[in-house]
């Protein structure tokens, strides 16, 4: 696989997506565009034509649609071309989790948590075969805490950082990377199109600084990239907490705290 494979990015229309597409067109990746609004993609693939030569297609996809889900999976199942798949699509859910009803939930980790799901297990197989290429999966700082009161958005965010971490161990043996992106607050349509007045929320990072700062930890090969993290040392010391507790647990026998009489 050559080091302008194609990237194949969901959610490219506008904000992360279409800034991942910018940056890969100018690395001289051709790109495979998906999201709903084909209009929106084609200006822009007429724009990364224009300026930087690359080869762009459009694939139309409604990601929480069985069969444009398919159809997307086929293509990362079959073109060989393509060598690295950016899980970008998303949405976010607004309000307290009594007051969401079953069908907004549902279409929310469809999106959120099915579909990168799905994508990654269609192209994963064909990377580890050809012993490269990456997957990059953009969850979010929210999934880290539930304090934040975005309950089944976090929810979904945590599934795709666990989802990158288990993929990063499985795959780095066969030489495919596995990125997990995890942005704060971005300047996105995300905000609008959940309810939210983005110019009352606090303020936010500029989507090119994100993706530019994702990219760095892309080429560092990180496994976890928080661009917002002023002190890495924090997530390690994270990191290393959750792995000491798991050293801690004992599956055949109940703790001592348990066994006293209340």
């Amino acid at each position: 696989m050559s080091d302008t494979s194609s990237v194949l990015i969901t959610g490219a229309s506008s904000g992360i997506g279409a800034t991942y597409a910018a940056r890969f067109a100018r690395r001289g990746h051709p790109l495979v565009l998906v999201a709903r609004d084909a209009t929106r993609m084609a200006t822009l693939a007429a724009e990364l034509r224009a300026q930087y030569g690359v080869a762009v297609d459009i694939l139309k996809a409604d990601l929480t649609q069985a069969d444009d889900l398919a159809a997307v999976e086929a293509r990362l199942r079959t073109d060989a071309q393509i060598g690295i798949l950016i899980n970008n699509a998303g949405a976010a859910l607004n309000g307290p989790f009594i007051e969401q009803t079953p069908d907004q939930v549902a279409q929310l980790v469809a999106l959120n948590t099915t579909a990168p799901l799905r994508l990654a297990n269609a192209i994963a197989p064909r990377l580890a075969k050809a012993g490269a290429g990456a997957i990059v999966n953009i969850g979010s700082v929210v999934g880290l805490a539930p304090e934040f009161r975005s309950t089944v958005y976090g929810a979904t965010k945590a599934f795709l950082l666990f989802l990158s971490q288990g993929l990063s161990l499985e795959l780095a043996p066969y030489g495919v990377y596995v990125q997990a992106v995890l942005p704060a607050g971005t300047k996105t349509e995300i905000w609008e199109r959940s309810g939210l007045d983005a110019s009352s929320l606090p303020p936010m990072m500029e989507v090119a600084d994100l993706v530019d700062a994702a990219l760095v930890g892309f080429d560092r090969r990180e496994a976890v990239t928080i661009p917002p993290l002023g002190d890495d040392s924090a997530w390690l010391a994270y990191d290393g907490a959750r792995q000491a507790l798991l050293g801690g647990l004992r599956q055949d026998t109940v703790a001592q705290r348990y066994l006293s009489a209340v």
